[in-house]
């Protein structure tokens, strides 16, 4: 990654920290100010649900229009994860500097410790 690439940016709009107002941190995700409001626009701007008629869940790949609206998705998604992948790394290297043994590491993770190790060791 570069210096630019390990800013914390938007997982939604891909906006980097030092252009935007406020960008709200989440386990290897984040949120800007923009977005935030985006969806305080659209959640109160829906309209209540019938409480006698289950609530229809649609997960957002399906819910694009064609495959040019899901090869644009793409990038950000590709982007999200690497930020994930780069958090999540930062925290194995941090539990490690406090003492944390690969099995405990690999515990927490819910893989073994050789997985672990094979995943993570050459952060450190």
């Amino acid at each position: 990654m570069t210096n630019r690439e390990q800013l914390p940016t938007c997982s939604f709009c891909l906006k980097a920290y030092p252009d935007v107002g406020t960008l709200v941190a989440g386990p290897g995700v984040y949120i800007c100010d923009e977005c935030v409001a985006l969806c305080s626009e659209l959640i109160a701007s829906k309209p209540k649900p019938n409480r006698r008629e289950p609530v229809r869940r649609i997960a957002p790949w399906d819910a694009e229009a064609g495959v040019d609206a899901v090869l644009a998705s793409l990038p950000r998604v590709a982007h999200a994860g690497e930020q994930a992948e780069y958090v999540l790394a930062q925290y194995v290297r941090k539990a490690r500097q406090l003492g944390a043994t690969w099995a405990v590491i690999g515990q927490a993770l819910g893989m073994a410790r050789q997985s672990a190790w094979e995943r993570f060791s050459g952060e450190e």
